[in-house]
């Protein structure tokens, strides 16, 4: 993976280390667990102090909902996996600030996981690796959600990424074209990953995988050329998006709104419920934007909606000693 890894900087001589990990799309489209992106905007931020007492403990969890048991939290679960790796006498507590919905299908789990992992990892005298750091976020998405780094890569590494593999860790950083726009439209109701990945087939027929293949290739041609006509069609997932949109009140609605208004295409952001549309350049997403919510305002759902760029830059320490980081 070789972009820059400013994120592996070590701050060992201080207390306390601030985070940031942005949220994102996984399953991007056609690309179950294979294709995500980062999103510009919304993230989670994990504020990582050292303790003398070994392993993780969570002040703040980051919202009433979640745990503050380290062993069921995805950035302790993280953090712990980083000092565990790097053998380190002393512990952690942390606080977490989160910025992305819970169960809202924008990568709010493996955020918060990179962003622990990512902190913990900057207190280190000798950091570990990004492949390591990876590795140890894995474990939480893995404890909590599922095996799939496809929300998890992005949020590291910022960009749109494919994985190739998982074992060997093998993933390629995708070209982002300057004119393309993300839609993120969340409607008002939540969808546990756990639940969306329930439904999905076990095994699928020869012409729908050869024509799933097809389609995240046709992607991954329309970004490596900027030329993004040629999503057009491509943003087809015949595996994923028909067994979860039952789950979806609005969104098959939604996603017609939105094509007939512009989009180069729509599916479901992640497990869901969110859904995301791709379109080319700012004004292209207004019309958009405005078909989608009311589309979902039909079906008698609310949803709110924002407009976003691809984030390159991934995770990153926001502050050191509470003062923050220059980010130039």
């Amino acid at each position: 993976m070789p972009w820059p890894e400013p994120r592996l900087q070590s701050f060992a001589t201080h207390q306390s280390v601030r985070a940031f990990a942005p949220g994102g799309i996984g399953n991007m489209g056609p690309g179950l667990d294979i294709l995500g992106c980062a999103v510009t905007g919304a993230g989670d931020s994990v504020h990582a102090t050292r303790i003398e007492t070994p392993g993780v403990r969570v002040d703040d969890p980051g919202h009433l909902e979640l745990p503050t048991n380290p062993a069921r939290h995805a950035s302790a679960i993280a953090a712990w996996e980083v000092l565990r790796r790097a053998g380190t006498p002393f512990g952690l507590a942390i606080r977490v600030e989160k910025g992305l919905p819970l169960s809202g299908g924008q990568g709010g789990s493996a955020a918060s996981a990179i962003a622990g992992a990512v902190a913990a990892n900057a207190l280190l005298p000798r950091p570990l690796s990004s492949h390591d750091v990876l590795r140890a976020a894995l474990v939480a998405e893995e404890r909590l959600s599922g095996r799939h780094i496809d929300n998890l890569a992005p949020a590291l590494y910022g960009g749109i990424v494919l994985i190739r593999s998982i074992e060997p860790l093998h993933a390629v950083r995708i070209p982002v074209p300057t004119s393309l726009r993300v839609v993120l439209v969340r409607p008002d109701m939540r969808l546990r990953t756990a639940e969306s990945r329930a439904v999905l087939p076990g095994t699928v027929d020869r012409m729908t995988a050869l024509a799933q293949a097809a389609c995240v290739a046709t992607m991954v041609a329309a970004f490596e050329s900027g030329d993004l006509s040629v999503l057009r069609g491509a943003i087809d997932d015949r595996i994923a998006e028909p067994a979860r949109a039952a789950l979806l009140p609005g969104f098959a609605a939604a996603k017609r709104a939105a094509v007939d208004a512009g989009a180069l295409g729509c599916s479901i952001s992640g497990g869901g419920p969110s859904a995301f549309a791709l379109v080319d350049g700012d004004e292209a997403a207004v019309p958009v934007v405005e078909a989608m919510i009311s589309a979902y305002a039909s079906a008698g759902v609310v949803a709110s909606a924002r407009v976003a760029r691809i984030d390159e830059r991934g995770a990153y320490i926001q502050a050191v000693d509470d003062t923050p980081v220059d980010r130039a």
